[in-house]
């Protein structure tokens, strides 16, 4: 009998994983309004929920790897396989991986460090 720490973990399905990510989108624009910022100034940099689903399920793999942050090989493997878990996802991790330098502060982009 295998060991309950050796089996794979489960993960929750595509639908509840977009819903929670529309619900801390909701919780981030609420804030920033609160905050008094324009919409018109900061609705563009947000994630959309597919891409902060990427996101989730890309700092859950960082967490079970040891938390240290992938190489620009490993998170193109990373996303890659994201899409193959999550094929209505494969649009967000491509739209992804093509935005080497955007402007956005969030974005997930590995950038290599000019001293390696």
């Amino acid at each position: 009998m295998a060991n309950a720490d050796q089996l794979p973990r489960r993960r929750a399905s595509l639908e509840l994983l977009r819903a929670e990510a529309s619900d801390e989108l909701a919780v981030v624009i609420a804030e920033r309004l609160r905050a008094g910022e324009d919409p018109w100034d900061f609705m563009d940099d947000l994630p959309t929920v597919d891409e902060l689903v990427v996101f989730t399920l890309r700092a859950e793999n960082i967490e079970e790897n040891g938390g240290s942050r992938p190489n620009a090989a490993r998170h193109y493997r990373v996303l890659r396989q994201i899409a193959l878990e999550y094929p209505p996802l494969t649009h967000a991790v491509w739209r992804l991986l093509g935005e080497a330098n955007t402007h956005r502060r969030w974005d997930a982009t590995v950038r290599v460090d000019a001293a390696s």
